[in-house]
């Protein structure tokens, strides 16, 4: 069962406002555990003021490292997600689970069975499938290893190989954006909007990748440049970096940049970085169905 907990203020009053409840929330696995953190997580987020006290177990295998799993389940009751698919441990752990009144449910079981009424055949229960060493994997890799060497403006002379070119000022999340890409197999390079400093012509040139302007509103931008600085014990030592008047100027020229080149905006203000990529990937699509229908 969950335990609710209460908020206190410094006068030792109770804040009703705000209660919090934990519960345990068991994720086991035969493979990295990556899909069961992740719909986890999806789920969780609808949730406000609930707090799992989360037990990963990753590369379960054995009878011995489910026997330790099992062994916690009954020390921590709680809510238990699995992706197994060896049928004697599926059975050992919701026997476990039900002897105890714990729920448990495997959450690919849903998805197994609709494609497999649609599709008319049996799954093969492979373990950690998605994580195969096959063509996709390498061009994941290769995505990467090019997406690092051309982060920041670096090797600019190799920029036409990208599939995408992320441009904008300071703190507009580039980088991370550019590395959640090349984990989908996106080369992506990024490159910084400075002011005063010239654009490198490569910029100009390039003709094979999409490139896409980053911005966010000033108050955002301010913020996140002042935890940096923080973060840097750097306060008062770039008076402009952090003044609002110039970092509008910033913006306003990243804009007017894009809108000359005809280079689609994305505002991050409000977005996360999944979000901006799932952006970037829908332009993509439908600028390469644009050129399929034109012919080029």
């Amino acid at each position: 069962m969950p335990v609710h907990t209460q908020g206190h203020t410094s006068s030792g009053d109770d804040i009703v406002s705000d209660p919090r409840s934990f519960f345990h929330l068991h994720l086991i696995s035969d493979s990295t555990g990556e899909t069961l953190m992740t719909v986890s997580r999806a789920a969780l987020a609808q949730y406000e003021n609930i707090q799992p006290i989360e037990h990963v177990y990753p590369l379960v295998r054995s009878d011995r490292q489910l026997d330790r799993v099992l062994t916690e389940i009954e020390a921590a009751p709680g809510i238990v997600l699995y992706t197994l698919v060896a049928d004697e441990q599926i059975r050992r752990l919701e026997r476990v689970c039900r002897d105890h009144g714990v729920p448990c449910v495997n959450i690919l079981d849903p998805v197994f069975a609709v494609f497999q009424s649609y599709l008319k055949v049996q799954e093969t229960r492979r373990v950690g499938g998605q994580h195969a060493l096959d063509a996709d994997y390498f061009r994941r890799i290769d995505a990467l290893n090019y997406t690092m060497m051309h982060d920041d403006g670096q090797m600019p002379e190799g920029l036409d190989e990208a599939d995408v070119v992320l441009i904008g000022i300071s703190r507009t999340s580039k980088t991370p954006t550019s590395i959640y890409l090349a984990n989908r197999g996106i080369k992506a390079a990024n490159f910084p909007i400075v002011p005063e400093v010239p654009i490198t012509p490569a910029l100009f040139e390039v003709r094979r990748p999409l490139v896409v302007g980053l911005v966010a509103s000033a108050e955002r931008i301010l913020q996140v440049r002042q935890n940096r600085l923080l973060s840097l014990n750097a306060i008062g030592q770039n008076e402009r970096y952090v003044d609002r008047s110039a970092i509008s100027e910033e913006i306003s020229f990243m804009r007017r940049l894009c809108a000359e080149r005809d280079w689609p905006v994305i505002d991050v203000t409000r977005r996360s970085i999944e979000e901006t990529a799932a952006a970037i990937m829908s332009l993509m699509k439908e600028r390469s169905h644009l050129r399929g229908i034109s012919g080029e």
